[in-house]
This record gives structure tokens, sequence and C-alpha cells, in this order.
């Protein structure tokens, strides 16, 4: 089995029972959303393959622990990719590609295949995909707080009284402001698309809820 495969087994075993929306299904989209824009766009496509698959295999452990997937998935593809006979430079280059990609964290990217796994990463959270990601996140998160106390600082809008109040609030903060944060040309005209569903989408929401509220 090669690498890819052999991780693409290692990951969707340890995010198995993922409640979040951080599970198997965002991590192929992202894989193949990275493999779209690395067509336009170049890069290494074992680098970017392998750090869109094990970018947030630490999440289980922040759902837990707290703290930053980012860097817990980056200590995990470490040793994943170690035990199964990386050479050190390879190893290297994903760990950098994962410790980038967080949207809260505002990190930098600085290589192409970075850039690239930043950019799909952030474009899963927009268009229809990325309104159903939003709520089954924000019902994870409240579930979360409820069941085992962690409450995640970034995401504060998902605790709200009124769940509308939360997402309304979600929509400000993230999805329109990520193109301004994307790295290339080829994520920009995908988010543009994706946008416009989201756009409407919230038209008819607050048409619909504006005499209830």
């Amino acid at each position: 089995m090669c690498l890819i495969e052999t991780t693409r087994e290692f990951v969707s075993q340890v995010l198995e029972n993922e409640p979040s929306t951080h599970d198997m299904s965002h991590i192929e989209r992202v894989e193949n959303t990275c493999m779209r824009i690395q067509e336009k766009e170049g890069g290494d496509l074992q680098v970017i393959r392998l750090a869109a698959l094990l970018h947030d295999v630490g999440i289980v452990r922040e759902h837990k622990e707290g703290g930053n997937h980012a860097e817990y998935s980056a200590e995990i593809a470490q040793e994943f990719l170690a035990g199964n006979g990386a050479e050190a430079e390879l190893i290297d280059h994903v760990t950098s590609c994962i410790l980038t990609h967080r949207f809260s964290r505002g990190m930098k990217a600085e290589t192409i295949e970075a850039q690239i796994l930043q950019d799909a990463d952030r474009i899963d959270a927009l268009g229809a995909v990325g309104i159903f990601r939003s709520l089954v996140s924000m019902g994870a998160l409240r579930a979360l707080k409820e069941t085992i106390g962690t409450v995640k600082e970034t995401s504060m809008n998902a605790y709200t009284e009124d769940p509308f109040d939360g997402f309304y609030d979600y929509m400000e903060r993230k999805p329109f402001k990520i193109p301004e944060r994307l790295n290339t040309k080829t994520a920009k005209d995908i988010a543009e698309q994706r946008l416009e569903i989201m756009r409407k989408y919230l038209e008819e929401l607050k048409e619909e809820t504006s005499g209830e509220r």
C-alpha cells in the first residue's frame, strides 16, 4: 500500500467517531480541492495530499484537552510519517503545511504547498457544504460543552442562547472574510462561486425568520 493510502487508512481510524465537522468527509473534500488547485497552481502533489489527509488528525485531542489541533496534528503527522519510513525532508514539509492551515490563527503560509492547504481548508467553509458544516459544528460544540465541559474559545458564537444569533455572527466573522485571506487565484475563483450560494441562503433565511424575531 502506498504512503497516501496508508495515511488515509490511519486518519479514517483516528476520526472514525469524530462528532464535529473535522471528520473524514471534510478531510477528503480538502484533499480533492487541494488537487484541483494544484493542477493550476503547481506544487509537490505528494506533500499536498499528505498534509491534507493529516491536517486535522489532532482534533480528537483538542476536544479532550483544548489547545490547538494544528499543533497536535503536526506532532501526530511527524510520528506517523517517520514510523512509515518517510524521509525527514518530506516530514518537515508536510508538518510545516499543517502548522499554518488554521483560519483562526492567521498564520502565513510560506510555500505553495502550505498555501494550497490553507486555501482548500478555507474553501470547505463556503457554499452549501459550508452552511451545513457550520450548523453541524455549532450543534457538536454545544453538545461537547454539555457532556464533557469543553469550550472552544475561537467559536464562542456556537454557545449563544439563540442559535440564529450565533449563526449570523459566525457568517459575519468567517465566510465573507475568507476571500481576502486566500493565497491563490484558483482558490479565489472557487470561493466567489460558493459565496454567491451563501448570500442567497442568508437572504432567504432572514426573510423567513423576519416575522418571528
